[in-house]
């Protein structure tokens, strides 16, 4: 009888010690699986900020327009706060005056004229960026074609819209109270909602256009330009974009091989 207790003793405990592994195994797998889960959650929100991120700084520059201009425009500035990120060109270098000189686009003089008293910040930057030689060599990477919303935005070193130089700045300057920036305008691109996100890229209007004012303000205007506009830029927008649609990258070449300002 003591034998037969004994066995069935030993039977219990391996039945016991079975079912431990059997849960140990069980809380294993289910560990597995949640684990598994937040890694897979952890690289679909990563994929996702990554994807809204090169959204968000392909996007710099002017969004969509409204169909029609308003009849005038006057200066303005946006009331965002922020600050400034990076060695940003002190805003004394645009010594408050007119300044004068020409981006060659492409292979072909474009006159500009830059109002330092108007738009300080942006204006010391341009120049200081064009005078360290940081626009030589670069492309125009967007073009749009809409009627009421056509420019042509240059000033990205990487290309595609994403880049800039090693700091932004704001706030917004010289920016029309109505929204309309008539051929020839010269502004800066920034971030949709950020007054602090402007850098090196900007855009050349070569038809009237509007822009509506976000949450942050308008489109800081540095300058205008005085010649050459039918001459360079209309003809890059009349070969339209490299895709066929109102917004994207020009088909024709347009190269920036020098800027310079006095």
């Amino acid at each position: 009888m003591a034998a037969s207790r004994n066995q069935d003793r030993e039977a219990r405990d391996r039945v016991r010690r079975y079912a431990a592994r059997q849960e140990v195994h069980r809380r294993q797998g289910r560990r597995r699986l949640r684990d598994n889960v937040w890694a897979i959650v952890g690289v679909v929100v990563i994929v996702g900020l990554a994807a809204v991120t090169q959204i968000s700084y392909f996007s710099v520059g002017p969004g969509v327009p409204e169909p029609s201009p308003s009849a005038s425009a006057s200066t303005g500035a946006g009331t965002a706060t922020g600050e400034n990120i990076g060695d940003v060109p002190s805003a004394d270098l645009a010594e408050d005056r007119t300044w004068t000189g020409s981006i060659q686009l492409s292979g072909i003089d474009l006159g500009i004229e830059l109002d330092g008293a108007a738009a300080p910040q942006a204006v010391s930057s341009f120049i200081s960026l064009a005078q360290s030689g940081f626009y030589d060599g670069l492309t125009c990477h967007r073009l749009t074609t809409g009627e009421g919303f056509e420019v042509l935005q240059c000033g990205d070193p990487s290309g595609d819209g994403s880049g800039g130089p090693e700091y932004s700045y704001g706030p917004i300057e010289n920016a029309p109270a109505d929204d309309v920036y008539p051929a020839g305008t010269i502004a800066m691109a920034r971030v949709g909602g950020d007054a602090y996100s402007m850098g090196s890229q900007f855009f050349i209007v070569y038809g009237d256009t509007t822009i509506p004012a976000d949450a942050a303000g308008g489109y800081t205007v540095l300058g205008t330009v005085t010649s050459g506009l039918d001459q360079v830029v209309s003809q890059i927008a009349s070969a339209g974009t490299a895709d066929g649609s109102s917004d994207g990258a020009p088909a024709a070449e347009a190269v920036i091989s020098g800027v310079t300002v006095q």
